[in-house]
């Protein structure tokens, strides 16, 4: 049986909210032949943990990756494993030729991925490629200090430190649109479909970087929306009462708590310029495949690494477990599949289940354990899964720093927020309370699914060896204290 290509387009800090309200007509085009899961979760709502699950199929505990590897003392905690495979090299192994371009930031034990001399992957840009594109032809990065704040971060959960984190400011990036981030990857993934080797079939990983900040973007993006096109969601700018006030001590508080709701109207503007840009990238490559006349041989994935705040709850960045910041988009396009419209997944998934599936469909059994399954059953008509809980962690920014883990079962949801030797509970039903505006443990009824939930996380902790150490008495001592 001949092997479909696989094209594999991963956004980065994309809100599952933003698809199917004009602003991405090319994505919104892919998703209408695609099977769309509306309930998909990223294990770490941070960049390298969350891209070390997406391409290994285990959870951050398993690989070894928690957090981006960024301050030296706490990087050891950045890496995968090096005995954990991943998807490039399975597909190396199988005779797939394989290009990446984007972003590269599945951060492996020993020699990065792109510089072993056995690696079989054309790796045709990463972020240091893009800055010596920009150094050759003069130009600045996007950014800089204007697109920065301080935050405080604790390194090695011991010590507070100094450190700088983009922020919501926005601004035209006058060099242009040639010498953006994503317009460079996506020239070089388009470069790299027209240098393939047509006698195999070829698996892309396009990594892009929007809408990932910084907010200062080339035009037409910067100026393509107006203010009064932008309508942003009622949770943007409000701090509710029985949130996690632990949320002040992360990144995601330290950056967000200060913008008025009309600095967020005009980061959301810009914010949605970017998503449009990416949009226009993804188009790119999905007129190459037409044009090679591919694309119906295509299995095609589209998702985000995870979210971003944006304003809601009065936070900015990931790093949290609210739906804007751990939901992702998620959809799958198979070759030749009778679908001839858009299927809807209401099912809870994750990140962790990609690999597994994607084995599963092409048929290959690789030499590796995963702790996702494939979810194969729901692309048949009338076919389930038995359900089961989605969990995602997340112990820190640039080193290891506060911990949050969280526990999706159903339509509730359970987030621990921790800092120091505080904890904080809050439980939302996310499907009659979307943005998440009522703690439910501070209502009448629900103290018993909180527990239920709690007990669930504690039995994937011990599974996998959590480092994060939560005392099994924390939510009845958090009880005892509303009491």
């Amino acid at each position: 049986m001949k092997q479909p290509h696989i094209i594999f387009i991963c956004a980065d800090q994309l809100r599952y909210d933003v698809l199917g309200k004009g602003f991405t007509p090319h994505i919104d085009a892919l998703s209408r032949e695609s099977f769309c899961f509306d309930n998909a979760y990223c294990a770490s709502p941070l960049c390298v943990p969350a891209r070390g699950s997406m391409f290994t199929g285990m959870c951050p505990n398993t690989t070894g990756s928690l957090i981006n590897p960024w301050e030296a003392a706490d990087a050891w905690a950045g890496y995968v494993k090096k005995d954990i495979k991943n998807l490039y090299e399975i597909m190396e192994e199988h005779g797939w030729d394989c290009i990446h371009s984007g972003k590269q930031h599945l951060f492996t034990e020993g020699t990065p991925l792109e510089q072993r001399p056995n690696s079989k992957t054309r790796w045709m840009t990463t972020e240091k490629t893009y800055k010596a594109y920009l150094k050759d032809h003069k130009k600045p990065m996007p950014g800089g200090t204007d697109f920065r704040s301080p935050v405080p971060e604790i390194l090695s959960r011991k010590k507070t430190i100094f450190t700088t984190c983009s922020n919501a400011n926005t601004g035209l990036y006058e060099p242009g649109e040639d010498f953006y981030f994503d317009s460079y990857f996506a020239r070089a993934a388009v470069k790299g479909l027209q240098e393939r080797d047509t006698s195999k079939p070829v698996f892309l990983s396009a990594m892009f970087l929007a809408p990932h900040p910084p907010l200062q973007i080339p035009d037409p993006w910067f100026s393509r929306y107006r203010p009064e096109e932008v309508s942003l969601p009622e949770n943007v700018g409000n701090w509710y009462p029985h949130q996690s006030p632990l949320q002040l001590y992360n990144v995601t508080g330290a950056l967000g708590t200060h913008y008025t709701k009309a600095e967020w109207a005009e980061s959301w503007r810009t914010y949605l310029g970017l998503v449009s840009l990416l949009d226009h990238c993804v188009g790119q490559l999905i007129d190459e495949l037409k044009q090679q006349n591919i694309y119906n041989d295509c299995l095609i994935l589209f998702t985000s690494d995870h979210g971003e705040m944006l304003g809601s709850h009065r936070l900015f960045q990931k790093m949290c477990m609210y739906q804007e910041s751990a939901k992702v988009p998620l959809l799958m396009r198979l070759p030749d599949h009778p679908l001839k419209k858009q299927a809807s997944i209401t099912d809870n998934v994750s990140h962790i289940d990609l690999l597994p599936t994607l084995c599963g469909y092409l048929g290959l059994e690789p030499d590796l354990k995963t702790e996702g399954r494939s979810l194969l059953p729901l692309f048949e008509e009338n076919g389930s899964l038995t359900p089961r809980p989605v969990f995602i962690q997340y112990d820190g920014n640039s080193c290891l720093s506060g911990c949050q883990r969280c526990v999706v079962d159903g339509h509730l949801k359970l987030i621990v927020d921790s800092f120091q030797n505080e904890i904080f509970f809050e439980l939302y039903n996310k499907t009659e309370d979307p943005q998440e505006t009522r703690n439910l443990l501070f209502e009448n009824g629900y103290i018993h699914e909180g527990r239920r939930l709690f007990e669930l996380l504690l039995e994937h902790m011990a599974a996998t060896s959590d480092p994060f150490i939560c005392d099994p008495g924390a939510y009845e001592a958090f009880l005892h204290i509303l009491s």
